[in-house]
C-alpha cells in the first residue's frame, strides 16, 4: 500500500477497524512465539535419541529368515448321530497344520491359463 492509502485509512471512521486488525496480528504473533517456546520445552524434557552402541543388533547366528511350509486345513470332525457335540475347547488353536507332503505345488505348461493371460488354458 502506499503512504496515500495510510493516509485515507488514518484520517477516516475506520480508525477503528485498522487499530483492531493491528491489534488482532499482535495477538496472532505472540501466540505463535508462544507455541514455538512452548514446543522447545516440551522437546527439552524428552528423552534422548539412543547411541549407536544402544542400537538393536543382529543374533550371532545371523539374520533370521522366513520359514516356507505346506499347510493343511484342520478339518472339524462331523458328528455323528448320537455323539456329543463337539465344544470350542476341545479344537485346537490354529486353524491349519503342516501338511505331509511338502513339495510345492507347479503349474504345469498347457494346463492353466487365466482370461487375458495370453495362455491358451485347458485345451
Amino acid at each position: 500500500m502506499s503512504t496515500a492509502a495510510y493516509e485515507v485509512l488514518a484520517a477516516s471512521h475506520d480508525v477503528f477497524n485498522v487499530a483492531g486488525a493491528f491489534i488482532g496480528g499482535l495477538v496472532v504473533a505472540g501466540a505463535l512465539v508462544w507455541a514455538v517456546r512452548v514446543g522447545l520445552r516440551v522437546l527439552d524434557q524428552e528423552s534422548d535419541r539412543p547411541r549407536p552402541e544402544e542400537q538393536p543388533r543382529l543374533p550371532v547366528t545371523g539374520p533370521v529368515h522366513e520359514i516356507r511350509e505346506m499347510r493343511e486345513p484342520d478339518e472339524v470332525p462331523a458328528a455323528a448321530d448320537g455323539s456329543p457335540r463337539l465344544m470350542p475347547y476341545e479344537l485346537r488353536h490354529a486353524g491349519s497344520r503342516r501338511g505331509k507332503d511338502q513339495q510345492r505345488l507347479r503349474w504345469l505348461p498347457g494346463k492353466s491359463g487365466g482370461f487375458g493371460s495370453g495362455g491358451l488354458g485347458n485345451v
